[in-house]
C-alpha cells in the first residue's frame, strides 16, 4: 500500500471538501467517503500543457449534446477520473474518428490520472457514432466519451 498517495488524496478531499472520492490505476484503486451527505461530483484536474492542453482549460466539461441512441447503440464510459486525449501524443493522429470500424479490444483514447496514461480500450465492437468529449478535457468517473454502434 503506497501509504504517500493516500494521504495525498485524503489532503485533496479536505481542501476541495469532497465526500467521495475514487481513483484507480492498473494495479491500484482507492476509494474513500466521509460524512452521510451526498453531493454531486466534482472534477478537479491539472491542465497537461505537454500533451497540447490549453493553460486555462476549465475544472469541469459542459455536458455534450444529447445524441440518438438506437437499440444497438452504446456508450463508451470513462473508467476513471482524468483528463481525455484522442491521440497517444500531440503531434499523433487520434486512436480513432466517427466512422471508424472498433474492436473490443481496440484502443480509442487515453486518460490521463496522476501522471499516468491509460490507455482506455473500447470493451464493444462495432462503428464509432460520436466522440462526445473535446481533446484533453477533464472526465469523471463513468462519464460516457464515445457512442459506438455495437455489432456493426
Amino acid at each position: 500500500m503506497d501509504f504517500v498517495k493516500v494521504e495525498k488524496l485524503i489532503g485533496l478531499m479536505q481542501q476541495y471538501d469532497l465526500s467521495e472520492l475514487k481513483v484507480a490505476e492498473k494495479d491500484w484503486e482507492f476509494s474513500a467517503r466521509r460524512g452521510d451527505k451526498v453531493q454531486a461530483p466534482i472534477v478537479v484536474s491539472s491542465p497537461v500543457v505537454a500533451h497540447g492542453a490549453p493553460a486555462s482549460a476549465p475544472a469541469a466539461a459542459s455536458a455534450p449534446a444529447a445524441a440518438p441512441k438506437g437499440p444497438n447503440t452504446k456508450e463508451i464510459t470513462a473508467p476513471i477520473v482524468g483528463t481525455f486525449y484522442r491521440s497517444p501524443a500531440p503531434d499523433q493522429a487520434p486512436f480513432k474518428e466517427v466512422g471508424d470500424s472498433i474492436g473490443a479490444d481496440d484502443v480509442v483514447c487515453i486518460v490521463e490520472a496522476m501522471k499516468v496514461m491509460n490507455e482506455i480500450k473500447a470493451g464493444v465492437s462495432g462503428k464509432l457514432l460520436k466522440i462526445l468529449v473535446e481533446n484533453a478535457s477533464p472526465v469523471e468517473y463513468g462519464q460516457p466519451l464515445f457512442l459506438v454502434e455495437a455489432g456493426s
